[in-house]
């Protein structure tokens, strides 16, 4: 089956889109690619992430995404008629997978914006989206999804890895050599590029301006004193942790770089049999933020281009897979990783 993935991340710089060609057995990806978001758009989009905002502006984003998610899979360049189903995660604005006492009720909620119902109609593609959701109804903090691919893409018979994705936010997934799903762990480790990004826009190319300056010690210690980098897992964060309000701290990009790269290293210190660390993402292309996670961390750390993987087309790759799962009817969560009661069908179908 031929299917189309979207995503736009926490760092919110642009449409992710891979098309891979998928069955029960194997995965090939067709071709992937990043359509950036113009600037005013962005800017719209993180006025209502996590924001005082209005209703009317989200409706309207809301729809607005639809239309850029469905020129994303023109933009792909791969023949529409070839295109069997679509997987859309949307643009996260708001996520809060742990729950909080709200009018009587307790309960954790989340939101993506980018209308399923839109993409169908322009593209003539079944479309499934709002992934999140159906994890978090049953008990689940909604996040991360990635071990499901990590799974399939990564697990070894001998070799004990972690996959890590530095996006906007860090995320590990745990692969103990043989793994099987229910031994999975996934969690948030804390920011990937979202500080840095703001603190140097659009992004610190290569980690120049934070290799050419000097970590505020005193600072990031006081950060490091957040009791999330020591709460055991399942456990998620975004920008409501690491967005307008963290950059209040006096944070610099040289201390952003390193309290990255100190979160993920003691995440990954959890689990010391660890022999090779798996980086994809953004974060990925970070010269200076690869030195320090090499000086960090005992394992050996490579790309996930090194095994074949696009390390930009991840995410994208993996709600097309999820797409495929639930078009088939099949949960695409891991309880391990989410704290979900059960498996779970993600996502709801928007048929054109």
């Amino acid at each position: 089956m031929r299917v189309a993935g979207l995503i736009s991340g926490t760092s919110i710089d642009g449409i992710d889109v891979a098309v891979i060609d998928i069955d029960d057995s194997a995965l090939t990806t067709i071709v992937s690619k990043t359509i950036p978001y113009p600037p005013e758009v962005r800017a719209a989009i993180l006025s209502v992430s996590n924001a005082q905002t209005h209703t009317a502006a989200i409706a309207r984003l809301n729809f607005l995404l639809g239309e850029l998610f469905a020129d994303a899979v023109h933009y792909s360049g791969v023949p529409l008629e070839s295109i069997e189903l679509i997987g859309s995660h949307g643009q996260t604005i708001f996520h809060e997978g742990d729950p909080i006492d709200y009018l009587g009720r307790s309960l954790a909620s989340t939101m993506q914006i980018g209308e399923g119902a839109v993409i169908a109609e322009r593209t003539g593609i079944p479309t499934v989206s709002d992934f999140r959701p159906a994890d978090i109804a049953s008990g689940g903090k909604g996040a991360p999804l990635v071990p499901f691919l990590d799974y399939r893409l990564f697990r070894h018979p001998a070799i004990s890895r972690i996959a890590l994705n530095i996006g906007g936010i860090a995320n590990i997934t745990v692969l103990p050599a043989n793994a099987t799903p229910g031994r999975l762990i996934a969690f948030d480790t804390g920011p990937g590029n979202m500080v840095m990004d703001a603190l140097a826009p659009p992004f610190d190319r290569d980690g120049a301006k934070a290799g050419a300056g000097r970590v505020n010690e005193a600072l990031l210690a006081r950060l490091l004193e957040d009791p999330y980098y020591r709460q055991p897992p399942p456990k998620s964060c975004g920008r409501e942790q690491y967005g307008a309000e963290f950059l209040k701290t006096g944070i610099d990009v040289a201390t952003a770089a390193e309290l990255t790269a100190r979160a993920i290293a003691l995440a990954v210190e959890r689990y010391p049999d660890t022999q090779q660390v798996i980086v994809s993402g953004g974060g990925a292309h970070n010269g200076y933020l690869m030195e320090r996670l090499r000086a960090l961390i005992k394992a050996e750390i490579i790309k996930a281009s090194d095994l074949g993987i696009d390390v930009d087309a991840k995410e994208a790759i993996l709600f097309a897979v999820l797409a495929y799962e639930t078009w088939n009817r099949r949960p695409g969560n891991i309880r391990s990783a989410t704290g979900a009661r059960r498996p779970a069908v993600l996502g709801k179908l928007s048929l054109p």
